[in-house]
């Protein structure tokens, strides 16, 4: 019998049914697909289109076991002599096994590739892997926990406000692994076996690559899944929003006085129900009487205007019947089709369906980018179905629990389209979710409606870092927490100044929250409008803090130069921004398991304060450079820890072996 052959630079195996497909997909790497009963599915969720093979390939045949060897990486195939079961071992170019599918246990006769038939011809899939000893797992997209290092913990495949799935991880090992499948499902790290498993789909199919260092994997694995456009000039600097300007007058005001005070101000955002209702997609004359004169005036300021734009659709909205005809939305499987209820019943337009993108970016066009808007704010992107039961509704791409993942990519694409036919170049979006692509579209994800707590802030620094290894360098929070900051309370002033020192030091800078006290805002016509919040300027914490934060501000300013190189990193070779230490120093064991410190850039260490009223901080810095305290010039060897000062106005942020020594006393 012949259970393997050679087709091409692939390697096939045929059992019982069941097919499984092993072909090179970029440097180093290799794609795996298998499916039973049919052939294998053509095409790419994720992946871009591999090139020519960056080294030879050497594919040996046996009777019950095959080899193929591509340039850093291996994979050994055999069968177990019980049952002809396939095996598969994963090994470097040192002979070293990176990963190994469970194998069948002898008697207990275990399948690394567990098939249940699902009605209609799909299934629920589960593929097992063998856990290693010692292994540290990162990335996977961002999720709200206190964790870096994934190993021992599960992990939800799906979306939700402030969580975005992004199934990609680095292993400490030396290889990278891509989940290649936008169904909803589950990732179980465990210390005995490593579980992926998808609710409904057609075939297996995941992506492994090799490489000596994190930075080396990250390369593989960000040239066939996209690296991002070029930032932008006014992405490097300072973004002022908060929930929410609900006029065109407050507007101007903030950015007048951000001038006058001479207080350097990139962008301004406007929020959520400056339209009249979901879907509409333009500013309501009502608060915004002409706004192509705002944004006019905005712009003789040095200052960019970015709208919220939401993919509900109110049923009573003015586009709501014609989208409903034309099939552009999403469908519920059955019940009352109402899939969001917030100042009305809402349902949600379908990402996926590329006519549904090309109607909402008409809208967009004529009522806000001909204006000269040229910046989105794509929120709900998950998108937010109340009470997230994803069973119940379906995409033109297909039911939701075989391609729920796939919405936010398609939502920034959306935009991104749009914008480049229009001959803009210098696209970013912000986003409150992503899956693997995203980062191609101009994706600038943030961290969504976290709370202001210290925990939160603490949680913001890990889900940075992950998502930053999942392929998404640009990245951001709500300054100060969005749920729950008071403007006036002492405490939350303190916080808000420890996360504003993070978010001096995150690929973009934005303060944002939901600050109160509010106050409710009702139109002409006597409807209760979404409300608004307290004041949330750099001059709104007291006047104390007032020059601690236009002196990070102005620190901001003064990196744009380096923050240029760092970004353009991201777009070339795919460098996150803000990562961990073992990206940069991977033979310095003590920086796999800091979670609280990162790299801002390869030139910049940062430690942030994160407990109340501390004014000392623990900090490890990494061996192989010195480093130099920001604050005063300090110079530090590495290898060692440090109990490093930190009041109040001070962040620990350490520079590697003297460079940018013109910050040095800014802060």
């Amino acid at each position: 019998m012949q259970f393997f052959e050679r087709d091409g630079d692939a390697l096939l195996y045929r059992m019982d049914g069941e097919t499984v497909r092993v072909e090179l997909w970029g440097k180093d790497s290799l794609r795996v697909r298998a499916g039973l009963m049919e052939d294998l599915e053509q095409g790419s969720v994720a992946l871009l289109p591999p090139g020519d093979p960056a080294a030879p390939v050497e594919i040996t045949l046996g009777e019950r076991q095959a080899r193929l060897q591509y340039g850093g990486i291996a994979v050994e195939m055999a069968l177990h002599p019980w049952g002809d079961t396939l095996e598969m071992t994963f090994r470097n170019a040192r002979g070293e096994v990176l990963l190994q599918e469970l194998p069948k246990g002898n008697a207990l006769s275990l399948r690394a590739r567990h098939y249940r038939a699902l009605p209609g011809g799909n299934y629920r899939l589960k593929a097992s892997f063998l856990a290693n000893d010692g292994e540290k797992i990162y990335g996977m997209g961002q999720y709200q926990q206190e964790t870096m290092n994934w190993k021992g913990c599960n992990l939800e495949l799906a979306h939700r406000n402030s969580q975005a799935s992004v199934p990609f991880y680095i292993s400490s090992r030396g290889y990278g692994f891509l989940w290649h499948n936008a169904s909803i499902g589950e990732a179980h790290f465990g210390y005995n076996t490593t579980e992926w498993t998808a609710e409904n789909t057609r075939q297996l199919d995941y992506w492994i690559t090799a490489g000596d260092t994190p930075a080396a994997i990250e390369h593989n694995y960000t040239a066939v899944t996209g690296r991002a456009p070029q930032m932008p000039e006014y992405g490097l600097g300072f973004w002022q929003c908060k929930l929410r300007y609900y006029n065109q007058q407050q507007v101007l005001d903030v950015a007048r006085e951000y001038k006058r005070r001479g207080i350097p101000l990139d962008v301004i955002v406007i929020d959520y129900y400056h339209w009249p209702r979901c879907g509409d997609y333009r500013f309501d004359p009502e608060y915004f009487p002409d706004p192509a004169a705002m944004i006019r005036e905005l712009k003789e300021m040095g200052v960019e205007t970015m709208v919220s734009v939401w993919p509900q659709i109110d049923k009573r909205g003015e586009n709501y019947e014609e989208m409903r005809q034309q099939g552009l939305l999403v469908k519920s499987n059955g019940g009352v089709d109402v899939q969001m209820v917030f100042h009305g019943d809402n349902v949600f337009m379908d990402a996926t369906n590329p006519r549904a993108r090309r109607y909402v970016w008409e809208k967009l066009q004529k009522n806000y980018a001909e204006l000269g808007v040229r910046l989105f704010w794509l929120d709900e992107a998950e998108p937010e179905f109340t009470g997230y039961d994803y069973d119940q509704y379906r995409y033109m791409a297909g039911p939701v629990l075989e391609v729920g993942n796939l919405y936010p990519r398609e939502y920034a694409r959306m935009v991104y389209e749009g914008q480049h036919a229009r001959g803009q170049e210098d696209v970013v979006s912000l986003i409150r979710c992503a899956w693997v692509g995203s980062q191609r579209y101009g994706a600038l994800v943030w961290s969504g409606d976290i709370f202001s707590t210290w925990e939160d802030l603490r949680k913001q620094v890990c889900a940075g870092l992950s998502i930053g290894l999942a392929g998404i360098p640009w990245w951001a929070t709500d300054i100060g927490g969005f749920h729950g900051g008071v403007t006036a309370d002492p405490a939350f002033r303190e916080l808000l100044v420890r996360w504003f020192q993070f978010g001096t030091f995150s690929p973009v800078m934005r303060i944002h929250g939901c600050r109160a006290p509010q106050h409710d805002v009702i139109n002409k016509a006597g409807e209760v409008r979404e409300w608004c919040g307290a004041d949330n300027e750099v001059w709104s914490f007291g006047e104390e803090n007032t020059p601690v934060l236009v002196g990070y501000i102005r620190l901001r300013e003064a990196m744009r130069g380096y923050l240029r190189a760092v970004t353009d990193a991201a777009h070339t070779d795919g460098d996150p921004i803000m990562r961990p230490l073992f990206y940069d120093f991977p033979a310095d064991a003590e920086g796999w398991d800091i979670r609280d410190e990162y790299m801002f850039g390869p030139d910049v260490l940062v430690a942030p304060v994160m407990e109340p009223g501390a004014d000392v901080r623990r900090v490890y810095l990494p061996a192989g450079a010195a480093w130099t305290l920001l604050h005063d010039g300090t110079v530090y060897a590495g290898g060692a820890w440090y109990d490093v000062p930190a009041p109040l106005a001070q962040v620990p942020a350490f520079l590697r072996d003297g460079r940018h020594a013109e910050w040095i006393g800014m802060v």
